[in-house]
């Protein structure tokens, strides 16, 4: 048995499965970490890319990936102290730095014309943007369908075609000229309020998102990589991102090395836009599993992270709110809640982790769970956009615990 009560021999099944995931073709490389106790293990294997850069450069625990909404934690994180230090008050309203969402409207139908709205109840709080209940968010539907869907989809663009993106402060005026789905703290809907949250931190701090993000989370905790663009020698460490073509059924370069991993989207960064490695994204989980110290350094309140990796719904709430993957999160499985910025496992799951764990998905194939009953770690690292239809996530988990010894 080994110090972190794992069986050697067990653990050469996390290896297995990420080993099969390339052999199989569903991308160059893969990136797993167990950990326990002190103890880690991580596993890589492939390359960075099929063909071109990367395609001789094997993957690492330093190899730089995109971590997609793993970034909400590391802002929600950075939003939390702010709160320590007084800046911000978790239930203060926010129109004192978003003016711009101040005496929203709220549409009267969810799925009827933008002009039918009632006044909000109250104004949005800090809360509401942490556990993403703001009152809006994606809205899923088919084009022409649902005016609120499209118009929030236009939000992204530019006024011509060609035109660059909105800056954030462009992107939250255009929000705030829009009524929301649903009235503030009602109910979960994903993706806008982290985006919200990266324009509230840098007017709070006084400086850009990246920046505020590397002072209060990034330096203290030794994540060198994890930043909003790459550039210099560090692109060489970056590791392409693939999609499958739907007409060949082949696997086609969605993001580069010249892609969106070095010019991410402003308004967009805090939703999405960080880059990592397993090391670095390791160092962030392992201080939230040690009640908000690393090294020896206290970098968040041990409440705080209760805070964060308590689940914040109500029943009625994830009753009526809805997800794209897995599939039912929150109406049929039954197993999951949100926190700060995080999912959170609300029933153990069969032969993964326990009730109380928290973590999340990333668009690009990465998941992550802290288990503290365990004192335990897992994380997987892909670079594919339709990873979720494969076995991998469920065989790596099942591999992971089954390795426990103790």
């Amino acid at each position: 048995m080994t110090t972190g009560g794992f069986s050697p021999k067990r653990l050469t099944r996390v290896r297995d499965v990420i080993n099969r995931h390339v052999d199989a073709g569903h991308g160059p490389g893969a990136v797993a970490v167990v950990a326990r106790q002190g103890e880690v293990h991580i596993e890589a294997t492939g390359y960075l890319a099929y063909e071109g850069a990367g395609s001789r450069t094997p993957m690492a625990a330093d190899t730089i990936c995109r971590i997609a909404s793993w970034t909400k934690q590391i802002v929600a994180a950075c939003v939390m102290t702010l709160v320590e230090d007084c800046t911000l008050r978790l239930d203060d309203p926010v129109d004192a730095l978003l003016p711009e969402l101040s005496d929203m409207t709220v549409l009267a139908n969810p799925n009827g014309p933008l002009d039918d709205t009632v006044p909000a109840k109250r104004s949005i709080t800090l809360r509401d943007l942490l556990t993403c209940r703001l009152g809006t968010g994606t809205v899923h539907a088919e084009p022409g369908t649902v005016p609120i869907s499209d118009t929030l989809n236009t939000l992204e663009r530019g006024d011509c075609p060609g035109d660059p993106v909105p800056s954030p402060d462009e992107w939250i005026r255009r929000l705030g000229t829009l009524p929301l789905v649903h009235q503030p703290g009602e109910r979960w809907m994903y993706n806008i309020a982290p985006m919200v949250l990266g324009v509230l931190i840098a007017r709070a701090t006084g400086m850009s998102l990246g920046d505020a993000l590397r002072e209060r989370i990034c330096e203290p905790l030794g994540m060198k990589d994890t930043t909003l663009s790459v550039g210099g020698e560090s692109v060489s460490r970056l590791a392409t991102a693939y999609m499958r073509d739907d007409a060949t059924g082949k696997l086609v370069v969605e993001d580069g090395p010249d892609g969106l991993g070095r010019r991410s989207p402003a308004f967009k960064a805090a939703g999405s836009g960080l880059v990592s490695t397993a090391d670095d994204f390791l160092a962030f989980t392992s201080a939230l599993l040690a009640g908000g110290t690393h090294r020896g350094r206290r970098i968040l309140s041990r409440s705080s992270v209760i805070l964060m990796t308590t689940d914040h719904l109500t029943p009625v709430q994830k009753a009526v709110s809805k997800f794209v993957w897995p599939p039912g999160y929150f109406e049929e499985l039954g197993n999951f809640g949100w926190g700060f910025g995080v999912g959170v496992n609300t029933r153990r799951t069969p032969l993964g982790p326990s009730a109380g764990s928290y973590g999340w998905y990333g668009k690009y194939g990465t998941a992550w769970f802290n288990d503290p009953a365990e004192d335990m770690t897992t994380m997987l690292i892909l670079q594919y956009t339709e990873a979720w239809g494969l076995p991998i996530f469920l065989r790596f988990w099942r591999a992971a615990y089954q390795a426990i010894d103790g």
